[in-house]
This record gives structure tokens, sequence and C-alpha cells, in this order.
């Protein structure tokens, strides 16, 4: 939560209050991501709209944003957006996985992966996106519950290029289902706090609740529908 800005605050002001330095707030002035301060003679002031945009600067960075994704997401905030609704954002870009990226040296894969993994492995698993990056010595792992599925899907007697054509069937529908399930929050539960100035603190706590009930309804409308899809495959007498 940004706390609040009773006063308009220098550049000193303004890194003391959020954990940077007056270097880092004109870096970030420079390149879009905080709006200019207002001007009191020659000095520049800075307020709650500040304080918001670095909080959730600093949010996703350590979320693992690069800074090219962050100028991104801020660029479609506007500049007169209030601390509130920067706190709001901030909640929503709480991670979905339970766990986070971690680089990891080769030796340390194979043993989480209980055996040597060869180099068209380690590059097929980079393929199905369990890992971000690979390099000669280490790779970034997406995360570990992704690393059990892709050791499982090596294991299948399947051909890489099915194993692709899986991973970009499952890609296409998910990105379209998450992209709608949004479209629908930000109707159903932004938009209701805008008009009836909900708390922050509501809104997050609908996604904490919203997460898990979500990812287990898909599960389980996915196993039905692939249930009734087999049944109807299967030849009638």
């Amino acid at each position: 939560m940004v706390a609040a800005v009773e006063e308009p605050l220098t550049v000193d002001e303004l890194a003391a209050r959020t954990g940077t330095t007056v270097r880092t707030v004109r870096f970030y002035t420079s390149r879009g991501l905080l709006p200019p301060p207002r001007l009191r003679g020659r000095v520049g002031l800075y307020g709650p709209e500040h304080v918001g945009r670095l909080e959730l600067i600093r949010h996703l960075q350590g979320l693992g944003f690069t800074l090219a994704a962050i100028e991104a997401q801020l660029a479609r905030i506007p500049a007169d957006t209030t601390a509130a609704e920067l706190a709001l954002r901030s909640a929503l870009f709480a991670p979905w996985l339970p766990d986070r990226p971690e680089r990891l040296d080769r030796a340390e894969l194979d043993r989480r992966a209980g055996r040597r993994l060869d180099e068209a492995e380690v590059a097929l698993l980079g393929e199905l996106g369990v890992l971000a990056d690979v390099g000669p010595e280490q790779v970034e792992l997406a995360s570990a519950a992704m690393l059990s599925v892709g050791l499982r899907m090596l294991a299948l007697p399947l051909r890489r290029e099915s194993l692709l054509r899986a991973r970009d069937i499952v890609a296409r529908h998910t990105s379209v289902l998450a992209e709608e399930l949004r479209e629908l929050f930000d109707q159903e539960v932004l938009r209701p706090y805008r008009e009836r100035d909900r708390s922050t603190e509501q809104v997050r706590d609908v996604l904490e609740r919203l997460r898990p009930l979500t990812i287990q309804a898909l599960v389980t409308a996915f196993q039905q529908a692939m249930d009734r899809s087999i049944r109807d495959s299967l030849p009638t007498d």
C-alpha cells in the first residue's frame, strides 16, 4: 500500500521515501517511467503519484520484469493516475505461479532431474517453455512445477514435433482464455472498484481467492472436456 504523501516532496525526499536514489529518480523521469515534477520556482516537487509509480516499478522489478517490459506497462498508465489506482495495479501483478524463475547451473538442473540431461533434452525443455533461457553453463528455470511437467513430457514416447505442437495448442487457447477472463475481471471487479470507491485491500482479497479457484476450475473443466471428446470420438455400434 502506498503511504500517504501529505506535502510535496523534493527529489531528495522522494528518493528517501521510496528507498531509491536521486540519480535513479532522474533516470526514470528521463525514460518516461515517471512524469516530470511540478515546478515551484526552480525546485521540482513530487507527489503521491510519483511515490506510487516508484512502488510499482520496484514491485515489477521484484517479479523479474525487465526495464523494457516495465516501460511498456507504465506507458499504458496515464500520468495523472492516482496513488490508490497505482497500488491496485501493483496488486494485480502478483504472480499466479506459486514459485518464481531461478537460475541454475547445469549440475543443479541434472540433480533436480535425477539424472544427466543431454543437450537435446535441455534444448527441448527450452522449446517447451520449461527453461526460459538456456546457456552453456546455466539455465533459467521458469518454475519448479514446470520442470516436473517437462521431465514427464520428455519420458513420453512422442516425437519432438508432437510435443511442440501440443505446446502451441495449449499456449494458443490459454492465452485467449486468460485475456477473456482478465476482461471479465476488469468489468466485474475493477470497474465497480473505481465507481464505488472500493479499497485496494478488498480487490486484493478478491484476487487472492480468485487465483486458486480459477486454476482448479480450469483443470476440472479441461478434464471433463477431454472425457467428452474421447467418448465422442469412439465408434458407435
